[in-house]
């Protein structure tokens, strides 16, 4: 049985959402809703979506600030953008930012089901051409940072979206070292006590998964980062 194509859908209004949800829940799509931008924040950060679909007025944190932190961890991940307004800022805000598609409201839900499915037409098609790029050997295991999987010996580790951005980093971190600094800011966008504090588990867990393969180290660069070592 495959797998039902997963979305993640940020809005206030309770009745408007609860409606919408039911709507794509009909079509066969597996739909989270949250009403504000923090709760979608926490949600996208703990699960793998295939599409976003943000109002942009929220309370907590708009829709447009939503989708700037979605898009430090996933730049390629669709995008849809529902709004009140018509404003020629707004669109164009919401297209500099990386959306896929501008839905007004109110809007024909017919118009939005075929929007969703070019854009995962689109998508899937963007992702097969791309797969062999985002596949990278590390010693034993294959590495496939776009479905976030470390796969060793046939068995299959999802990665969170920080495991799977700062394993990433370290593949191609430029002459091998990792900095701190760097990582702490495009993955947590801070640099202090209780995000490095945070990063130190991430890593620990990464070390965890590669230890089947004896032939990978992460190594700790004192006063640096990390450099991620694979011996033949």
């Amino acid at each position: 049985m495959s797998r039902k194509t997963k979305i993640l859908l940020v809005e206030d209004d309770p009745n408007f959402g609860s409606i919408l949800k039911s709507y794509l829940e009909l079509t066969e799509y597996e739909v989270i809703l949250k009403q504000d931008g923090k709760q979608g924040l926490s949600a996208f950060r703990n699960s793998s979506f295939d599409l976003c679909i943000l109002d942009i007025m929220m309370p907590e944190m708009d829709g447009f600030t939503l989708a700037r932190e979605i898009k430090k961890i996933d730049e390629k991940l669709p995008l849809i953008f529902l709004t009140a307004k018509t404003l020629k800022q707004d669109i164009l805000e919401g297209f500099r930012i990386g959306a896929d598609d501008y839905l007004t409201k109110p809007f024909d839900s017919e118009v939005l089901l075929c929007k969703i499915s070019a854009i995962l037409k689109r998508n899937m098609e963007n992702s097969e051409s791309e797969t062999e790029q985002e596949e990278i050997s590390i010693g034993r295991f294959t590495f496939n940072h776009r479905l976030r999987q470390l796969i060793f010996d046939k068995q299959v580790q999802i990665l969170s979206p920080k495991e799977t951005e700062l394993l990433k980093m370290m593949v191609r971190a430029k002459d091998g070292i990792l900095s701190r600094k760097d990582a702490l800011g495009k993955i947590w966008g801070t640099d202090n006590y209780f995000t490095t504090r945070s990063m130190d588990v991430f890593i620990a867990r990464l070390r965890k998964y590669l230890k089947p393969d004896p032939s990978i180290e992460i190594i700790n660069i004192h006063g640096n980062g990390y450099r991620l070592v694979v011996t033949q």
